[in-house]
């Protein structure tokens, strides 16, 4: 059967930079259409998670059913909103596959920024109908025309239908609202055609189980229907589906072109493939709608319990994680210096920094972090196989490496015309070659580079933002991998090698690092009975040493006058114990010592 257009229906997402005010105008989109009342809004409605509100940042896309009359017609608009910082483009992606069209959101003060440019991009790929909306032109620094010709010029985005609104007073909302009707194109589906339904998210629920957010692309789909889903094989029975408003309201029945969520009494979230696709059960010759590209983990670090006898909460509370944010990944670990933990790997560094602060707040477990490293590719000696590795300890011995290939991202940083030179200096210190030049204004550039990812993952956003005094951003997607002079760098304390210390490091660099490290954890690492030698080292080669002075008490202050043999004996004493203590003594190293790599600049 054909498809046609379900004219009364909208399907769109709204796609920004961090902070342009996603999560604003959709409160006042939720307000002024009267799903919610002045006394149920809240600030960021729909960002439900703690985290999320204290740091005014979307970390999961939400999805809410808008109903909108325009000239006598009742129209239903879906709404989805979507994180902005580089770290979720994976949620932006999904939520795209289920949208017919999506807002571009700019700050009229800021302009076009590194994350506006990506997302306008993914919107481009996957077909969507662009509305340019410029957000905040009440205030004093707005300056509206500029950013308008900004969007034409960078994005290629027409704004002969720009909407400018204040977000935050409400002022020229109803023209957004009126232009989502009038210029994203309603969906196409057939609503008496077998089932097939996209599901773009799923969140656990402790106590319905796994919740499935859908878009059904043809079909309905009822209470108490049997279906499958084709990518996992698994059928089960529609316990409950229904809109969201942004709470959930069950209906009986979800047709073509809605979005909605479904209950079928799934236990884990691991059941559920993002990007699947559901059918009847029994339905044959279906086929899958194009999935999402699976999540790719790029940074990874190590989680180690204080406690030994805390392993097993460890790996309960990261489980329990795990079934809310399926792109975080673990797997248990063993640590000489810190004993049994997991291995984590995790989509960039604020979702490495999210995952442990929800650890922290939700289970109350005190965990020793490690540096993070990123995933190396190696070719052995004699053979043509490729092998991943993302803990320097995995490395083999040099001997048998044929070559180590590192990722590489382009890099994006739009920055005001001044800072540009300090800027180039940063990305060709930590080797970055550039790409391209390109002023979006007579004030404004975007510089593109490519560096390699364990280059930016330390500190060079923090480094960024203080060059350029806060006004820089940056958006970066991974290109590939690329064969460069890598070496381990052991780190010993004591004679001892500590492995959540050791590093993947280039050749150029390792003497720098290695010197600026050490120093570091001479100024973390607490003075003992003796003294602490400090070494990194390359294979057998010790390229910087350190040395911590041992706590000395004065055994000579009793002897005034007599014999100098008196004090000798008492020194050589001394010396002797100190030996004794060295030789059977531990050397406690602190939290703050594993976390010291993450500063090591180049300063």
């Amino acid at each position: 059967m054909a498809t046609r257009k379900l004219s009364n229906i909208r399907n769109f997402c709204i796609v920004a930079h961090i902070d342009h005010g996603k999560s604003t105008l959709a409160d006042r989109l939720l307000e002024m259409t009267g799903v919610l009342s002045k006394r149920e809004l809240r600030e960021q409605t729909l960002d439900d998670m703690d985290l999320e509100r204290e740091r005014g940042i979307t970390i999961k896309a939400k999805a809410a059913t808008i109903p909108y009359e325009k000239d006598g017609k009742t129209y239903i608009l879906n709404l989805i909103d979507t994180p902005g910082h580089v770290d979720f483009t994976y949620e932006v992606s999904r939520s795209m596959k289920a949208c017919e069209g999506a807002l571009l959101l700019v700050d009229a003060s800021q302009g076009v920024e590194a994350q506006t440019v990506a997302n306008a991009y993914l919107a481009l790929d996957a077909n969507l109908e662009m509305v340019p909306v410029l957000n905040k032109i009440d205030l004093p620094h707005a300056h509206a025309d500029e950013v308008k010709e900004e969007i034409e010029s960078v994005l290629g985005v027409d704004t002969a239908n720009l909407c400018r609104v204040s977000a935050k007073s409400g002022l020229g909302v109803d023209t957004v609202l009126s232009a989502i009707v009038d210029h994203i194109p309603p969906p196409e589906g057939d609503p008496d055609a077998p089932l097939k339904v996209l599901i773009f998210d799923a969140v656990f629920d402790e106590y319905r189980g796994v919740i499935v957010f859908v878009r059904v692309i043809d079909g309905a789909m009822q209470k108490k229907m049997k279906i499958r889903f084709i990518g996992t094989d698994r059928a089960y029975e529609v316990i409950e589906i229904g809109i969201l408003q942004p709470h959930r309201i069950p209906r009986d029945v979800l047709r073509a072109g809605e979005v909605g969520y479904l209950v079928a009494n799934i236990k884990t979230l691991a059941d559920v493939k993002v990007g699947d696709t559901i059918c009847e059960h029994g339905a044959q010759d279906v086929q899958p709608l194009p999935g999402f590209k699976i999540p790719q983990q790029m940074v990874y670090c190590g989680l180690f319990p204080r406690s030994a006898s805390d392993f097993a909460a460890l790996g309960k509370a990261l489980e329990k994680l795990q079934l809310n944010d399926s792109s975080f990944t673990f797997r248990p670990d063993n640590s000489e210096a810190l004993g049994l933990g997991f291995r984590c790997g995790f989509l960039g560094l604020l979702h490495m920094d999210i995952v442990q602060e929800r650890l922290e707040r939700e289970s109350g477990i005190d965990a020793i972090q490690t540096a993070p490293n990123v995933t190396y590719r190696l070719k052995r000696s004699k053979t043509d196989e490729h092998e991943f590795i993302n803990t320097p300890g995995s490395m083999p011995d040099p001997t048998v490496i044929d070559e180590i290939a590192e990722p590489v991202v382009r890099i994006a940083i739009i920055t005001p015309t001044e800072y540009i030179g300090s800027l180039m200096t940063i990305c060709q210190e930590r080797r970055g070659s550039i790409m391209s030049q390109e002023y979006l204004s007579k004030t404004r550039v975007i510089l593109t580079y490519r560096m390699p990812l364990a280059e930016i993952i330390f500190d060079f956003f923090d480094k960024m933002k203080s060059i350029t005094r806060g006004y820089g951003t940056m958006d970066y997607e991974v290109i590939g991998y690329e064969v460069a002079d890598l070496c381990k760098m052991r780190i010993l304390v004591n004679g001892d090698e500590i492995d959540a210390l050791s590093m993947i490091v280039h050749k150029s660099k390792s003497e720098s690092r290695g010197r600026a490290l050490l120093k570091k954890l001479r100024d973390e690492i607490p003075r003992h009975q003796f003294e602490i030698a400090l070494q990194a080292a390359i294979g057998g080669k010790i390229i910087a040493r350190e040395s911590i002075k041992a706590f000395r008490k004065n055994v000579t202050a009793k002897c005034y006058g007599g014999d100098v043999t008196r004090k000798r004996k008492l020194l050589e004493k001394q010396k002797e114990g100190k030996k004794r203590m060295k030789s059977v003594g531990g050397v406690e190293i602190p939290q703050k010592a594993f976390l010291a790599v993450l500063s090591i600049g180049d300063d």
